[in-house]
């Protein structure tokens, strides 16, 4: 007996980290006029069909009537692959329900799962997690913990080196609207990134030059 194909999750091409492409090409409703296991497709394409095609502007429909056949519902997706439904005695609100699964799908074919997760880039260390290379104390602490939910001190960060800087070198309109509101510095007049002369003209405050 043939073992179930199994496999990884995947993402074709990555879609949806960034932009996001529909991979349903077109889809095609196959249906009989007369058979009563047709009438929830034919009720699909009296009362749906029209607002589907409307919304999904990138997918092409296809009507195709079958005399005496079932229905079925095949879709196509970008990458190549072909999945056909059979859409016998289903009602109009299983049709809907189908036709949005096939439409959100990726085209990658159905498999066992062999993990939960997934990395090209595989790590001796494991996968990431927020308490990879914590103390091991916080094993034992009962959060919420204020003190093991402080945030770490890194060090001096780039904007207090240059601050530290413009003490040193006495540059007061950079050290003297450390820390206000920055509508509040544009709105002082001669002070801040504007400077405000007698005449009313603006004009930008040259930045001094820092003494290496």
């Amino acid at each position: 007996m043939p073992a179930d194909p199994s496999g990884f999750l995947t993402a074709v091409l990555h879609n949806g980290v960034g932009r996001f492409v529909c991979q349903l090409q077109r889809i095609t409703l196959k249906f009989c006029k007369e058979y009563g296991s047709s009438r929830g497709v034919r009720e699909f394409i009296e009362k749906d069909l029209l607002d589907f095609a409307r919304q999904n502007p990138g997918v092409v429909v296809y009507v195709e009537p079958k005399r005496h056949q079932r229905p079925k519902l095949e879709a196509e997706y970008l990458n190549g692959r072909t999945e056909v439904m059979n859409a016998s005695e289903y009602s109009r609100e299983q049709v809907i329900k189908f036709v949005e699964q096939l439409r959100c799908r990726s085209g990658v074919e159905i498999v066992r799962i062999r993990k939960d997760m997934r990395t090209n880039n595989i790590s001796i260390q494991g996968p990431w997690h927020p308490f990879l290379n914590q103390p091991t104390e916080w094993n034992l602490k009962k959060f919420p913990d204020a003190p093991g939910l402080r945030a770490l001190k890194m060090g001096k960060s780039a904007t207090d080196i240059v601050l530290e800087m413009a003490r040193e070198q006495g540059v007061l309109n950079i050290v003297q609207w450390e820390g206000k509101d920055p509508a509040a510095r544009d709105d002082a007049s001669g002070k801040g990134a504007v400077e405000r002369t007698t005449d009313q003209v603006v004009r930008p405050v040259t930045a001094p030059s820092i003494k290496q």
